[in-house]
Order: C-alpha cells, then structure tokens, then sequence
C-alpha cells in the first residue's frame, strides 16, 4: 500500500511565462490562448465577460412557468434579432454587439441553411467575412482550417478568434438554422486591434501551428521541471495521501496509471480530492475517472486539457498554482482492490493578485424523472473566477433521445441567462442527438453505447478560448429535456479557476452517489407482422438525407426512416418490393413531432395523401392508416414523399418520418 508520506521539494525555478496581460488584445494574442492553459489561472487582465447569441426559442421568457410553451419551448431553429436590406437583398442579423470584444465560437447543426455568412466589424460597410456558412464552419477553407473549424457528429464548429474594437454584426442570407456565437465582451476602454483578412494572412503560420496543436494535443503533455513518482495499491474502503511544499509552484501535468480488471467500478468509486494551501476542504473533489474526463471507465479520448489513453492512462494538463502547499488524497469507495501509479510535474509559478486556484466537484442523482421537465445544475459558486468545462455522463433506459434540453448559464446574478443554448448535444458541439463518437481539443464524445441513444453517454465541453469569467457568481442549468416519459441518471463534473473565498454547492460525496448506474436491458424490438420496415427501404431518388435511426422501442423494428436537411419541394422516392402483382391496401405508420413538416404521398404517381401533415407537440407515432388500394406490380413500385409545407405551429425542419408499410390483399 501507498503509504501517506510529507515530501519537500525542490522545485526547479523555471520560469514557464506566466500570463501577463497584453498591451493590447489582438488576433495574434487571441491564438496564444487557444492552447495556454496555464493563462486560465489567472483572472483576465483585461477583464471581460463571455456571452452567447443563439436561435433559442423566444417563447421562453419566464423562468417560473415551467411549461413547453413557455421555459421548456423548443422551437430553437430559425430564431434571429431582426431582419435588415442591404444592395437589395435581406440579411438576417444573428448578433450585434457594441466593441471591444471578439467572437471566440461559432456553432450550427445545419449550416448549409443559413447561406451566406457575413461579418462586420466596426460599423464598416463591407463585410470582413463574406462566405458560405459552411465554409466558414467546415474546416476546408483558410484561415478558418481544421480542427480549429471542423464538423465532428453533425455538428459544425469554428473557434478562430474574431476580435473587434468598436462593433460587430454578423448576418446571413437565409434564417433557418440553428446557430450559437458566442463572444467576449472587454471592459470599456480596452485596446482591441480589430480582425482584418491581412492579419489571417501574415499570421498563416500561427494558425497552422495552433492547429497542429489542436490536432495532436496529447503530444503538449509536459513533462518538465521536477517530477514526483508515486504508486499505490489500495483496498476497498483505504485511503491515502501526499503533501508536497514548495513556494509560488504549480503543478502544470498529472498522469495517473490505473491498472484493475474493474476499471469503471474503480475510476468512479475512487475519489480524488485536491487540496491547496490548506484550505477547509479539497478544491478539486470528484471521481478519478471523472476527473480526468471519462465516464464509466476508461473511454479513450485526447483534448487539450485532459485525457484518457489505452492501458489505463489518465493525464490532465490543468495548470494547478499553490502558494506553499498541495496534498493530494485518493479515497477507493469502490469495492474492488486496485494498482496505480502517479506521476507529477510542477515548475515555478508567478503568483500574482489575478492568480487562482483550480476547482472540480461532481454531482449525481439517479433516478431523475423526465417529467415534469426541469432545470438540472452543473455548477453553482460565488465568488471571483473562470469556468473552464464540464463533462456530462448520461445513463438511458431507452432509445429515444435524452438531450433535447437547453444550457442556461447565468453570470454575476443575472436574472436571465444570457447563454441560452438549443440541445444538449449542441452546447457540447455535435448535433442532430448523433450517436457517433468523436474526439476533439476541445469537446468529445468518446462514449455513446446505442442502439440509438440508449446505455451509457460521455460527452464533454472545455471552455479555453470560450471560457466564462465571472465576477461575484455562476450557475449553470441545463434542462432535462427527453423525448419519453422515462428514468434516467446523469452524473456531471465541472472544472473552474477561483479566487479564495469560493463556495459551491456540490454536496459531500459518499460510496452511494460514487456508483455506475447501469441502464436497464432493452426489451427485444417489436415488429408488426408483414411491416416493410421503413428503415430497410431501398432509396431510389433523394435530396436532403434520408437515413435510419434507432428511435424508439415503440417502433416496429425499433427504428424508422427519418428524412431530412429537406426543403419545401424536394422530393423522396422509395421501392415498394412486392412479391405478387395485385390489389393492395396500402397501410401506413409514421412519425409526428414538432419539426415534421407537411407532405404529399404518392404511390406509383398517384397521389395518396395530398397534405399529410406530421405536427406534433412531441414526439409520437400515428395509428395505422390506409394511404389507399393501388395495382401493384411485381417487383418495385414508387413511393414519393413531396414537401409541400409545415404546420404553422411547426419548427421549420419539414423532416419526415416512417415506421413502416403494409400491404393488405383485395
């Protein structure tokens, strides 16, 4: 065992460049802090604060009545501030913020909707960004390359800093899209030098540097200045710690091996706490998996602050400052006997009056209802600091999606957030509730079990050059939004830099809030008797995305065929097999929700259905019903599925949806 030992260190006095503030806030300053993590550390100089423009539903006014119509409203696509005429033609106008400040992200589930994207800095006439949304968003085209722009799971994402002195307005040439900006806002008075196409030119090299960077972040583990090795091996219900002292020191890399035949047993029911400087209690108190990014287990990702690689490596890259004292604590809740090794650099730090400490605490609650809907908290502190991340581990007994719900981030007791998001998925920067992973510096999806959105999710969001500063209190909400009336656990950590005097309100962890919840088995898929599954229809003709998805248990076969990324007009042809040439009442199950649009039904070039219309308040399956008795040949026949509109109470996504088809003999 690992026994707790005092050690003083002789921390080498290597100075790393601790994060003075700049003259003035430039493109060139901006890249440097996409990867200095050690720059989080301090409170900015110059101060500002972070703020989000999106296509949230503006239903949502009142956070006292909690109804669909109201708070929990999700109609989040194709919301914009106004509309304006310039050369002719409109603009919609998605942000308008007075300077200085600079936009550090720019999000969209579906860009290729939005058009042309246009940016104007300082009240200039010309735009300094004049492009398809998609270009600015898809990584293809510079400076806006990848992985600082890129689409991961259907989400498009671009992090190149656009900073303004004076003013910034950003428009497209169509409105109906989902979007996020969001953008820092200086104090008055700071000197700004305002983005311009020369600036991304000279720095080219700057640029591909910092996406290298973002490409390989694992490779910017350092391992320099002095290291201390430790190991332990600990049995169910032990402890045991380590104080090192050292002056003005930090430590800027963790690496812990873990090594047990039960690893998600024992990176969650582990629990390392962090103490600085002798404080009441741990700063940093959450599981050892979740700290390091991965929930249940070890699900193998790489960003730019932490990590989980194979072998049961876990590496963090905050920089974690303390003035004269660190002990660190590992408590095993787990049931099971565990191995690990320890690995820790620190190097000399300039603590300053802007310098803070490093927080993480953890929350879990099972079961949580999904309805009535509610508001869930990640984190809530006061006190002086800077949110830098969170990760979210999602336990669902379904398929369905369990992520509709919204961030809702108040800063410094706003009343109303002035970050209001559109999904879950979107704040953590895929879209669609898409089931595939992903790994990115900045937000991932390491774990997402399926079939469709059922088991085990870890999704995860690290906020470096879109960081939160705050002044006298945060609070982050996100609300639990699931398309079934169902159970669920979610298990969150959260990462901040704060001044002394920080309090949250993290509750104290014991072994019954330190368990992997594990989803209940899923019941075998239905299937209706003779159903041509709409799913396994072979496509003939399309435009926008027919695709399957593991919807729902109350499909037939457990999935339907969703189309989408459709307009008004486009059309969708399917292959009707029949075996036997004849009479045939054709009968119909399809999808409802609140963006289906309106459709016109064809069989063999006969209308069906003139205006189906698929609305609906929430996600359903419509009873069986007869599109009609047609002469079907043997072989393929021609379903067309037309859009002809939507429901004027519907989202504009004039998506479609079938379970499947049956044919009845006349």
């Amino acid at each position: 065992m690992f026994k707790p030992v005092r050690l003083m260190l002789a921390i080498a006095a290597i100075l790393v460049g601790a994060a003075a503030a700049h003259a003035k806030v430039t493109f060139e300053s901006l890249l440097g802090e996409m990867t200095n993590l050690e720059a989080l550390s301090y409170f900015p100089d110059p101060a500002y604060t972070t703020k989000q423009f999106s296509s949230y539903d503006r239903n949502s006014t009142d956070p006292k009545v909690l109804t669909d119509e109201n708070w929990f409203a999700n109609g989040d696509r194709g919301k914009y501030l106004r509309e304006e005429t310039r050369n002719g033609e409109k603009e919609y106008v998605l942000m308008d913020a007075e300077g200085p400040g600079a936009i550090v992200r720019v999000w969209s589930a579906n860009p290729i909707d939005a058009g042309i994207v246009r940016v104007y800095l300082d009240n200039a006439e010309k735009p300094v960004i004049d492009m398809p949304l998609t270009d600015m968003l898809g990584g293809s085209i510079a400076p806006f390359i990848k992985p600082i722009a890129n689409e991961v799971s259907k989400g498009w994402n671009s992090y190149l800093p656009i900073p303004y002195a004076k003013h910034c307005k950003v428009t497209t040439s169509k409105w109906d899209f989902y979007y996020h900006i969001n953008y820092r806002a200086y104090e008055k008075g700071t000197a700004v030098k305002t983005y311009s196409n020369e600036l991304a030119t000279e720095n080219r090299e700057t640029i591909e540097t910092v996406a290298r960077s973002l490409g390989e972040p694992s490779n910017l583990l350092d391992k320099s200045g002095t290291r201390f090795d430790g190991e332990f091996f600990l049995s169910a219900g032990e402890s045991t710690s380590s104080v090192f002292e050292a002056q003005h020191s930090a430590i800027y890399s963790m690496v812990c091996t873990v090594r047990s035949g039960k690893l998600p047993e024992v990176l969650r029911g582990a629990l390392l706490e962090i103490t600085f400087d002798g404080a009441d209690k741990p700063q940093v108190c959450a599981p050892l998996g979740d700290f390091f990014g991965t929930a249940p287990g070890l699900n193998e990702y790489a960003s730019l602050p932490s990590g989980a690689l194979k072998g049961g490596v876990l590496y963090a890259r905050w920089v974690m400052p303390f003035k004269k004292q660190c002990e660190i604590r590992v408590r095993n809740y787990s049931a099971a006997n565990f191995y690990a090794t320890i690995e820790l650099y620190c190097k000399k730090y300039d603590w300053t009056k802007n310098s803070m400490y490093f927080h993480s605490g953890f929350r879990s609650e099972h079961p949580i209802k999904t309805r009535p809907r509610q508001d869930w908290t990640f984190l809530d502190t006061t006190g002086k600091g800077r949110f830098v991340g969170t990760m979210l581990h999602v336990t669902n007994n379904v398929k369905d999606w369990w992520g509709e719900g919204d961030e809702k981030i108040y800063v410094d007791g706003e009343t109303f957030p002035s970050h209001f998001g559109t999904g879950s998925e979107d704040y953590f920067g895929y879209a669609w509730c898409w089931p595939e992973k992903f790994v990115h510096a900045y937000h991932n999806q390491p774990r997402c079990d399926g079939p469709g959105n059922y088991g085990q999710t870890c999704v995860s969001r690290f906020h470096i050059i879109d960081d939160i500063p705050f002044t006298k209190s945060f609070k982050f909400d996100i609300e639990v939004w699931h398309w079934a009336d169902t159970q669920i656990a979610m298990a969150e950590t959260a990462w901040w830099y704060a001044l002394d005097g920080n309090t949250n309100t993290f509750a104290a962890l014991t072994a019954d809030n330190l368990k992997v919840i594990e989803p209940l088995p899923l019941p075998p898929p239905k299937k209706v008797e003779g159903a041509l599954e709409g799913e396994e229809l072979k496509v003939l003709a399309k435009s926008g995305s027919p695709e399957r998805q593991d919807f729902s248990d109350n499909m037939s076969g457990g999935a339907h065929l969703w189309w989408r990324l459709g307009k008004p007009g486009d059309t969708l042809s399917l292959a009707i097999p029949v075996e036997k040439a004849g009479k045939y009442d054709v009968i119909a199950v399809f999808t409802k929700a609140g963006d289906y649009g309106i459709h016109k039904v064809s069989i063999n070039d006969k209308v069906a259905i003139e205006n189906l219309d698929l609305y609906n308040n929430g996600v359903i399956q419509t009873p069986e019903q007869s599109l009609g008795v047609f002469d079907l040949k043997k072989g393929e026949n021609t379903l067309n599925v037309t859009i002809a509109g939507k429901n004027e109470k519907a989202v504009p996504n004039y998506m479609f949806g079938l379970d499947y088809l049956r044919l009845v003999a006349k």
